[in-house]
């Protein structure tokens, strides 16, 4: 079955996208739209939207067994070689570069196709990747999730309760997000050191995670990158990252889920790791290279209006009262205000060589709950513990 979605909620949510998220579009934009066919609903009206302002809109419709899109899908990586997956067509990178503004429409017709790849060339796909997901984070870029079947059955719904949970959170004016998010904002702009206590559930042992944040840009997430939204995001100073967590919430990432997960840090550096479902998907990922060992952020879930706890990292990251970190790259912003500069660059490759920004074809989400019943016990930045109140984070005193 596929989604039914009217054609109103069709146009505000494409204006969103567009007019909001986008800035809007001018006579020498070009936008590429990217997704599965199963997402053309939404393709169709951003494409005439983007037309009838005067910009072009390339549309990218990508194979259903290409998680995400990538350079490659699975078939290359279950029947291709290393050697084969290198050889990426001139013209892939010439589309990126030619774009002004990107749209990335997830939503999987079927997403066990890209399940089970072998781990050796799954991992030279990602790496492959990396490039042109630099050229597509150095533009004005998007994700928004279009519902489906394949991924309303992961999560155990009906297409028709799954596309009421996806359409209600995406057709809602997010600009009220940046007055919610404004006091998690100031205290973690001004904070030093941010510390995450979680309950491990095998033997109640209480983890402790520490990093440090100190100079880091702090970014306040009110739907320009993704939509919906709702978090307040930092990349921590990589080597500084000491300690263990308990992630608790479940995500998708390549056709699995991966839940209960633990990770150790020592000097900055994953030393070890484990998960109850997933074990395999999770060592992939951190498996790829050497930057997919550290962390690249570190955020706090601010949206009071996703009540759904769903698998999709771009639902579950967001939701009020929730933490979450990325195993993998940094957020370039984090470090520098403008990389495309010559000094942003030069400042971009001080702080990598220095350890302090991360790189890596990865870059997940994984999620710990800290409302009533989560594996949770209390966030800290500096010495003030923050609390959840009215499903999302609050600054006590405020």
């Amino acid at each position: 079955m596929h989604a039914q979605i009217s054609e109103k909620d069709l146009n505000t949510w494409a204006d969103y996208l567009l007019d909001y998220s986008l800035g809007g579009v001018t006579k020498d934009d070009v936008i590429m739209i990217k997704g599965e066919h199963i997402t053309w609903p939404l393709m169709s009206v951003l494409q005439d939207k983007i037309f009838a302002k005067g910009g072009i809109a390339d549309v990218n419709i990508v194979a259903p067994d290409n998680d995400r899109g990538k350079v490659w899908g699975a078939s290359i990586a279950r029947h291709g070689t290393e050697e084969q997956i290198l050889r990426v067509p001139a013209w892939h990178e010439q589309r990126y570069r030619a774009m002004t503004k990107y749209i990335e429409i997830l939503g999987a017709e079927n997403p066990a196709l890209s399940a089970g790849q072998p781990e050796e060339t799954a991992m030279a796909v990602m790496r492959a990747d990396e490039p042109y997901k630099t050229l597509r984070l150095g533009k004005p870029w998007l994700l928004t999730l279009f519902p489906t079947q394949g991924f309303a059955d992961l999560e155990g719904m009906t297409i028709e309760e799954y596309t009421d949970v996806i359409v209600s959170a995406s057709v809602v004016d997010p600009r009220e997000l940046d007055r919610v998010e404004q006091d998690i904002y100031d205290v973690m702009d001004r904070s030093s050191a941010f510390r995450i206590q979680t309950r491990h559930p095998l033997d109640g042992r209480t983890l402790e995670l520490r990093m440090n944040i100190a100079g880091r840009n702090v970014i306040k997430c009110t739907g320009k990158r993704n939509f919906p939204d709702g978090e307040v995001f930092t990349s921590p100073n990589a080597n500084t990252v000491e300690g263990e967590i308990f992630v608790d919430l479940p995500v998708y990432n390549s056709g699995t889920t991966i839940q209960g997960i633990y990770l150790k840090f020592e000097g900055g550096v994953i030393t070890d790791y484990r998960a109850d479902t997933g074990h395999e998907t999770l060592a992939k990922i951190i498996e790829t290279d050497k930057g997919s060992h550290r962390l690249g952020e570190v955020a706090l879930g601010m949206n009071a209006g996703i009540e759904k706890v769903l698998k999709h990292p771009l639902f579950v990251e967001k939701v009020g009262g929730t933490l979450h970190i990325a195993i993998g790259a940094s957020y370039p912003e984090c470090y520098v205000k403008d990389e495309s500069t010559d000094e942003g660059k030069a400042a971009s490759e001080r702080m990598f060589a220095e350890g302090l920004l991360n790189r890596s074809a990865q870059h997940v989400d994984i999620v710990t709950d800290f409302r009533t019943g989560g594996a949770g016990i209390g966030v800290w930045l500096d010495d003030t513990q923050l609390a959840v109140k009215d499903g999302i984070w609050v600054v006590p005193g405020k």
